[in-house]
């Protein structure tokens, strides 16, 4: 069986633009960008190993209505940091209107299902909202969960920073039964002699 790796509505609104982004955004991207590299370049050489077959990458775009929020389809805050590569089957887009991406997509379950994958690794925006109910989507359909610690984040809540967030999302995620490691784990675990080495990491 196989693993899907999902990256959930990394976008401009809510990564890239100083005036909205969450606080730690740049980490996140950062974290995005390294995640990515080591991620394809596995996917690439994979062939005859014995580490678990990553078989696909999944982008989550979230999308609004104009009365409810930036994330207008075909908007500068809607678009995507990272997208998926023309021409390359394993790499799928996902639009969604709810938190959670399989409520959003019915069928998106017995569809990775169907091509073999049993796990969904997660990292994205934000914490609490979007990256948390899909994961809990995940599980409720039956998959594995692992959620990339230090690659997922979102924005202050009064007394609590997004760090504090971060780590209940990861405290209840846990207690449901899914894994949660540091994203560097996962980076390392697909680097396959590339020198690739991750970006400074910021103090949590």
């Amino acid at each position: 069986m196989a693993a899907a790796l999902f990256v959930i509505d990394i976008q401009n609104d809510l990564a890239i633009d100083p005036e909205t982004c969450v606080p730690h955004a740049e980490r996140v991207t950062a974290a995005g960008e390294f995640i990515l590299k080591t991620a394809r370049a596995y996917m690439e050489t994979e062939t005859g190993s014995t580490k678990p077959p990553l078989a696909s990458i999944v982008f989550v775009q979230h999308e609004e209505k104009p009365e409810d929020g930036p994330l207008v389809r075909g908007s500068e805050p809607w678009k995507l940091v990272f997208e998926p590569r023309a021409g390359e089957s394993r790499e799928r887009l996902i639009h969604k209107t709810t938190r959670d991406t399989f409520a959003s997509n019915p069928d998106l379950a017995a569809e990775l299902k169907a091509a073999g994958i049993n796990h969904i690794i997660a990292f994205g925006i934000q914490s609490e909202c979007c990256v948390e109910s899909t994961c809990n989507g995940a599980i409720d359909a039956g998959f594995g969960v692992t959620l990339l610690s230090g690659a997922h984040s979102t924005y202050d809540d009064g007394d609590k920073t997004a760090e504090d967030i971060e780590r209940e999302v990861e405290d209840r995620l846990e207690k449901r039964g899914a894994d949660v490691i540091d994203w560097t784990e996962a980076a390392f675990m697909w680097d396959k002699g590339h020198g690739i080495r991750p970006p400074a990491q910021q103090k949590r």
